[in-house]
């Protein structure tokens, strides 16, 4: 009788942790999720971190000169200099 009552309690310890695996906290597909979830995040990271670097390197370029500024102003502004004529080429 002794036997199996621990035979027993041996199957239902390993059906527990078995269940545990599977659908607990920790689990495998838990496990995959997180995973899927740090990649999107490592990827978001990256893009914003290239973003931040463009945004610095052209806040130097402001900060050191007034050719950015100048170039600002002509691209998104239209603006031209006194005695200036624009020509706009079209491809």
């Amino acid at each position: 009788m002794g036997r199996r009552a621990v035979a027993a309690l041996l199957i239902v310890l390993l059906v527990i942790l078995h269940a545990q695996l599977w659908m607990g906290r920790g689990s495998i597909p838990d496990v995959n999720h997180l995973r899927q979830s740090l990649e999107a995040q490592q990827a978001a990271n990256l893009a914003a971190r290239q973003t931040n670097e463009r945004l610095q390197a052209e806040v130097r370029d402001l900060q050191e000169g007034l050719e950015m500024v100048e170039e600002k102003a002509r691209m998104e502004l239209g603006m031209v200099k006194p005695n200036e004529v624009l020509v706009q080429i079209t491809k």
